[in-house]
């Protein structure tokens, strides 16, 4: 955790979407929606694919439980 968090706030969009992982699953991490969706969101920001398919499946699975 400590190195996908320092290459995170250095802007790399991979660490960051691997850090939202992290915090949504709680692997290594106490887990936190709130904090995977910060990470997702910067990394989707820069492009990142990955972090806007999380970010996707998030906003569909909350759109079944309204």
């Amino acid at each position: 955790m400590y190195w996908y968090r320092k290459a995170a706030d250095q802007g790399n969009s991979s660490a960051q979407t691997n850090l939202g992982v992290a915090y949504y699953q709680g692997d290594g991490v106490k887990t936190s929606t709130k904090e995977a969706l910060h990470w997702w969101t910067k990394a989707a920001k820069q492009g990142d694919a990955r972090a806007r398919g999380y970010l996707n499946v998030v906003k569909l699975a909350s759109q079944g439980t309204q």
